[in-house]
């Protein structure tokens, strides 16, 4: 039986190494699909392996949409042909355009964190669309918590429901060790890290987020530093508002374990990275989401998260809180797990050898 893993960014890379690991280990290797979405990802520099590697030019467009059919039409020659199972991760146009390919095709497929929902299509768009119609079009759905599959149980969906923990909490660990563990934040002055890329920030929502990062700056209340997205548009909008402002240090984008040591140096994180979701609650960094809403509800409900929004003065008055409350922030540190335990990559390989078991002995019979 012949699967196959497809990626098109670095957190799709980061998050499905473990599958694939877990997969190799069982004597299950895949073939990898690499889109191009993100042009630069080199899938072993992020521990993704697989035999063969198929490299596809579908860089990223301004159309999500249009990005999407590009994939689709692109990859189907090789599911036509080669693939028993596709698997696809998460909610970006890559993933929704192998979805696409193999429903059309009749090729099965497995979507590696199903079940995330805002249950608002415009927070996050087009997310919040990809991950619904890719769950729809799959047979294998490996949600990361109960939450999540209770989302695919009450949406009535065909495919198998596996409850497996996130494999960004793998990929956390095979960095830092075992977790939970506490984060290595510095006796100094205190450190607000910052990551922003998210579609729904682009534009007129930036500038606000922006000119609560230059007041808290100024405040002296923290030292700001901000990881600069790989997306020229949106880093080159940043600079445009704290390049020269001395109370904030802008860092280049980071590969996964440089941002991981960064994250444990902070005092308290500002993002609306879904990453930074998963990860910072094991770290037992406090995170303020640079969102309205979160399909990542599980890191509230531990009280390691809280929802920050885009006003400025709410962002300000979220991070003055947390700097100057004791209470507060001790409520905030303690690491947790809510998104798994660091072993959904081995259980999703297990799902998958027994499925595909299944599904051979079912064709037996056919022809039997």
């Amino acid at each position: 039986m012949r699967i196959m893993a497809l990626v098109g960014t670095r957190p799709e890379a980061i998050k499905m190494a473990p599958v694939t690991d877990a997969l190799i280990a069982r004597g299950l290797t895949p073939a990898l699909i690499v889109t191009g979405q993100h042009p630069d990802l080199d899938p072993a520099a992020y521990g993704l392996t697989g035999e063969p590697v198929h490299r596809l030019q579908c860089q990223g467009m301004p159309d999500p949409r249009a990005h999407a059919g590009l994939v689709a039409e692109t990859v189907a020659p090789l599911l036509a042909t080669n693939c028993d199972l596709l698997l696809v991760h998460g909610d970006t146009s890559s993933a929704l355009g192998g979805a696409m390919a193999a429903f059309d095709l009749g090729v099965p497929l497995g979507h590696v964190e199903a079940g995330l929902r805002s249950f608002d299509r415009a927070n996050p768009w087009p997310e919040e669309d990809n991950r619904v119609t890719i769950d729809a079009y799959a047979s294998l759905l490996f949600a990361p918590t109960d939450t999540s599959a209770a989302n695919l149980v009450r949406e009535g969906l065909s495919g198998e429901i596996h409850v497996t923990g996130n494999t960004a909490i793998d990929a956390l660990q095979r960095v830092v060790g075992p977790l939970p563990q506490r984060s290595d934040r510095r006796p100094d002055k205190p450190k607000l890290l910052v990551t922003c890329h998210r579609r729904e920030n682009w534009g007129t929502k930036l500038t606000p987020i922006a000119l609560a990062l230059l007041d808290i700056a100024r405040s002296g209340l923290a030292q700001v530093e901000v990881v600069l997205h790989p997306n020229p548009a949106m880093a080159d909008a940043v600079r445009l508002f704290l390049a020269e402002e001395p109370g904030v240090t802008l860092l280049p984008p980071l590969p996964h374990g440089e941002m991981i040591a960064a994250m444990r140096r902070a005092t308290v994180i500002l993002s609306d990275s879904g990453g930074v979701q998963e990860e910072a609650p094991a770290l037992g960094v406090p995170l303020l989401v640079l969102r309205e809403r979160t399909e990542r509800p599980e890191g509230i409900a531990s009280g390691n998260m809280r929802l920050a929004g885009t006003v400025r003065e709410e962002i300000v008055g979220e991070v003055t809180r947390l700097l100057t409350d004791a209470v507060a922030y001790a409520a905030m540190s303690s690491p947790t797990l809510p998104y798994g335990d660091g072993h959904a990559g081995p259980r999703i390989a297990a799902a998958i050898e027994d499925w595909l078991e299944r599904h051979l002995q079912a064709e037996e019979r056919l022809i039997a």
